[in-house]
């Protein structure tokens, strides 16, 4: 059985994914499932034309969760590799495999700059105190607060192979078979966001480790699909994400305090929209639909994602 094998979402990555592609190859994946949810660039073109190579293409945008699933299930390795297509792999794939043993295993991600991406690449599993100093702006105007400082590893030590709670998937390694065991990723968290926090959480209560490889490394430019989506849909989708995430893991009163913290923070949020973006009526009315996503999450526990309609239809396919 080939050994390792990676799964790269795609959307409207045309700039990133032939060289995410074939440095992957040169690491040592023996077997590359590209996932396109859609794109309307030339991402299926260049994948078209690049060998061993699979493209799965999905004309309606299946989200990242979504798009994982099927690309995993696909595979016929013994792990799989997620990957983001603005990812380059470096070497230390062998290494991260053996890691992942016992369930999965991340590595470090550098920057442009070539500096460990520190508090991204490794963090703890968010509280509901993270998620409402999040939502709050408290962790960005006060960034060395201890949430925060809890949160993102702070004095994590990059050199040393460690268990660890919650490595990014934008370069994650998994046993195949603990991935079907779990059934994947919760598509649930639609399009993106948290769904990759959700199946770490998941994995860690089943009983299997998530260890750090510092021998695995990778650059990773970040936010390549990201910025380019419509702006209305990703806070939409962002605080959708958050809220459902609360509401599937924390207890009666944590999850309603971050339905509180969600509610109160769409108003300065709101404002900041009108007049520091000038998106006027439109920022008026994403707060409203976020303000009404917390309140359904406060009285119903659950997150009506029929609110995302109006903004997926302005934003075609995000």
């Amino acid at each position: 059985m080939n050994r390792i094998g990676a799964v790269i979402v795609t959307w409207n990555s045309q700039d990133d994914i032939a060289a995410c592609i074939t440095a992957a190859q040169k690491a040592g994946v023996t077997e590359t499932i590209v996932v396109d949810n859609g794109s309307k660039d030339g991402t299926r073109e260049v994948v078209a034309g690049m060998s061993g190579v699979k493209l799965l293409y999905f004309p309606e945008n299946l989200g990242f969760a979504g798009g994982v699933n099927r690309g995993v299930a696909a595979l016929s390795t013994e792990y799989a590799l997620i990957l983001n297509p603005d990812c380059i792999v470096q070497d230390g794939l062998e290494q991260m495999a053996d890691a992942a043993r016992g369930g999965a295993a991340g590595g470090i991600l550098l920057g442009s700059d070539g500096e460990l991406q520190s508090g991204f690449a490794v963090r703890r599993l968010p509280t509901a105190w993270t998620l409402i100093f999040e939502v709050l702006g408290l962790n960005r105007i006060f960034p060395a607060n201890p949430v925060n400082r809890r949160y993102r590893c702070a004095g994590f030590d990059p050199k040393c192979e460690q268990e660890v709670e919650q490595p990014p998937a934008a370069f994650l390694m998994v046993s195949r078979k603990i991935f079907e065991d779990l059934k994947g990723m919760d598509e649930r968290f639609w399009p993106i966001w948290f769904e990759d926090v959700d199946f770490c959480l998941r994995l860690r209560k089943a009983g299997y480790k998530i260890m750090y490889c510092p021998s695995a490394k990778a650059k990773h430019r970040g936010g390549g699909s990201i910025e380019k989506i419509f702006w209305p849909f990703k806070e939409l989708a962002w605080y959708g994400s958050l809220l459902r995430y609360a509401t599937q893991h924390f207890g009666w009163l944590s999850r309603r305090l971050v339905c509180l913290a969600v509610a109160a923070a769409s108003v300065p949020r709101a404002l900041t929209g009108i007049i520091y973006r000038h998106q006027g009526v439109r920022a008026l009315g994403v707060y409203v639909d976020i303000f009404c996503l917390a309140w359904v999450s406060l009285v119903l526990d659950r997150v009506d994602h029929r609110r995302f309609g109006r903004h997926v239809e302005g934003a075609k396919h995000f």
